[in-house]
């Protein structure tokens, strides 16, 4: 996992596990991830700061915290 501040995606899409109430959302690039593989996750809040780059394993370990603690 890396945390960068590098070229943005195009398209960023909310995860269906943010809250609907514009409060602790995250985004991922999933034309990203097809094209390179390299998951990208983001807050939505800060749209222009850091973003996570995850492995497909860190990406379905974020995915099976959010399902857990939801």
């Amino acid at each position: 996992m890396s945390s960068t501040h590098g070229p943005q995606p195009d398209q960023w899409v909310k995860s269906t596990y943010s809250d609907g109430n514009g409060g602790q959302c995250i985004e991922w690039a999933p034309e990203h991830t097809a094209v390179t593989g390299e998951f990208l996750v983001r807050d939505s809040k800060d749209p222009n700061g850091p973003h996570l780059n995850l492995t497909r394993e860190g990406f379905a370990g974020l995915v099976a915290f959010a399902k857990d603690h939801g």
